[in-house]
């Protein structure tokens, strides 16, 4: 047991997250009643803004090779924080701090231009994650292929359903991984794509390949059976803020009894 301890130790952190805070600015108007109002009192025109805080002093470290879950419910700040640490975000307070290569991936569409075609977007992001026109080539049939939408290749993509974009995102995202063999790959609900349950066993499998090979994985999903099957550990987010961390198992029980509790305060 010691042994094992020791060894933990010497592993490498490839994710430390010091005292992360993200504040974001909400901007709104003030609804009139009628255009009489608005013509008496301008001032009820003037956009107005509202500071809050989606991550609050949040720290944390992730080990090479660990799989961390997190989970809470929307709105708790999950994907902030995920945003974060693939630097998509920059923080308002803290620092972070990452050892290597890191990818990012979403089930939301993230990245992709509704305005190209479906193919025209997988040289984009292709292009983005590194590899050059001859590599995409390569790639090219096994994303059309695990995608299932080969019959809208030349379509523009603002004419996609959600779930179609979902399907496209992840499909060219985890095919380019396979070239660039990150060491961190950060995983924001990735595996909710489009809601067929074919696909999403197919992208499970193609996450599994990237853990057995050492990855160092993030992953934040509503897919509580996923989380407790691969993490090593888990984090409990609420109003931006971790509340409990420890096993799989002991966590996700907390949680559900967590929101059983919170539903019946909001009910009563």
């Amino acid at each position: 047991m010691r042994g094992v301890q020791e060894k933990e130790k010497l592993k490498k952190i490839r994710i430390e997250v010091c005292g992360i805070g993200k504040r974001f600015v909400r901007r709104f108007k003030k609804e009139r009643k009628n255009f009489l109002e608005y013509l008496i009192n301008p001032i009820l025109n003037r956009e107005k803004s509202m500071e809050f805080d989606a991550v609050k002093d949040v720290s944390f470290s992730v080990s090479e090779g660990e799989v961390l879950g997190l989970i809470g419910r929307n709105g708790s700040g999950k994907s902030t924080l995920l945003k974060l640490i693939a630097g998509i975000y920059t923080p308002t307070t803290g620092y972070i701090k990452t050892d290597g290569s890191v990818v990012y991936i979403t089930g939301f569409g993230w990245g992709l231009k509704t305005k190209l075609t479906m193919k025209e977007n997988i040289y984009l992001i292709g292009t983005i994650m590194g590899l050059n026109r001859e590599e995409i080539d390569k790639k090219l049939e096994e994303i059309i292929d695990f995608s299932g939408l080969r019959a809208y290749l030349y379509t523009p993509v603002f004419q996609f359903s959600s779930g179609m974009i979902s399907r496209l995102n992840f499909s060219i995202g985890i095919h380019c991984l396979e070239h660039k063999k990150p060491d961190i790959l950060l995983f924001d609900e990735a595996f909710s794509a489009g809601g067929d349950i074919d696909f999403q066993e197919k992208s499970i499998k193609k996450m599994e390949e990237f853990i057995k090979e050492g990855a160092t994985v993030v992953l934040v999903s509503h897919r509580l059976d996923l989380i407790e099957k691969y993490c090593n550990r888990v984090m409990l987010i609420e109003n931006g803020k971790i509340i409990k961390t420890g096993s799989p198992s002991k966590i996700i029980e907390y949680y559900k009894n967590f929101t059983k509790k919170r539903d019946r305060n909001l009910k009563d």
